[in-house]
């Protein structure tokens, strides 16, 4: 019994920070636990360095984080070193990119039209994180009536990590294999990018699962045919299984033309 105790204790600890030991007892009672308060803080200790005081904010976004949209800029250059802006919004709860623009002057009056076609029909986050830019400024809060809008605090990188990190994998993953023409090209290369990131690009933020992938896996067929499908000039390639009858006049296909 006092294995028992102890595992629900931790567990009840480790998966909720706000708790303490009288409301992790309460909880433990209702499963017909009966164990002390001092033995709860005897289990809860080595667990946590301290007790949270109030919600931080890592436990603020994974509670809502399918409500939260997240945007910043990334800046790029063109074959003659001309400043080049990419703007993106990423939804933090499924890392689904949203919107993105391509732009050399993001002004207070292009930035807003962005979120305009990222909202067409009105539908949108409940909170957006931005940074502080004057590329957001007061045109963009008043397109984001409705959306309550969070700017970043000063010195806090992490406040926007979601966003800043899928930028890091953008840079990464594309645009520093390629010289980028001008603003065309670099559209045409965030647009591939962004279909491959959405439904074909395995995340670890999200337990390796594709942002809009469906959940049930693919099991490989009696007779297994992996077909690859290359992405952004073979820079990248997306994996599937091709059915065995594709496969069979595949092969009838190639066994007629030799």
């Amino acid at each position: 019994m006092a294995s028992i105790k102890r595992m629900a204790a931790v567990r009840a600890a480790k998966e909720n920070a706000t708790w303490g030991a009288e409301r992790i007892r309460g909880e433990l009672r209702k499963l017909g636990v009966d164990v002390s308060k001092s033995s709860v803080q005897k289990y809860m200790a080595g667990m946590r360095k301290h007790r949270a005081s109030k919600q931080t904010w890592a436990t603020f976004l994974r509670s809502h984080a399918s409500k939260i949209w997240a945007c910043d800029f990334l800046q790029a250059y063109d074959l003659f070193f001309r400043t080049v802006f990419v703007f993106v919004i990423i939804e933090l709860g499924s890392r689904r990119m949203v919107h993105f623009g391509v732009t050399r002057n993001p002004t207070d009056e292009w930035t807003p039209q962005q979120l305009r076609e990222a909202t067409p029909f009105g539908e949108g986050p409940r909170i957006l994180i931005r940074d502080n830019d004057r590329k957001c400024g007061t045109s963009f809060k008043r397109v984001a009536s409705g959306i309550h809008v969070l700017g970043t605090p000063y010195r806090a990188p992490r406040a926007n990590a979601v966003c800043a990190r899928f930028l890091g994998s953008l840079r990464r993953e594309c645009l520093d294999h390629f010289v980028i023409l001008n603003e065309r090209h670099l559209h045409r290369l965030v647009k591939e990018y962004k279909a491959y990131f959405n439904r074909a690009r395995p995340h670890q933020g999200i337990e390796q699962r594709v942002p809009c992938g469906t959940e049930r896996l693919e099991a490989p067929p009696v007779t297994p045919t992996l077909s690859s499908r290359p992405v952004l000039n073979g820079l990248h390639h997306d994996y599937s299984w091709l059915a065995a009858s594709s496969a069979e006049q595949n092969q009838t296909h190639c066994s007629t033309h030799q």
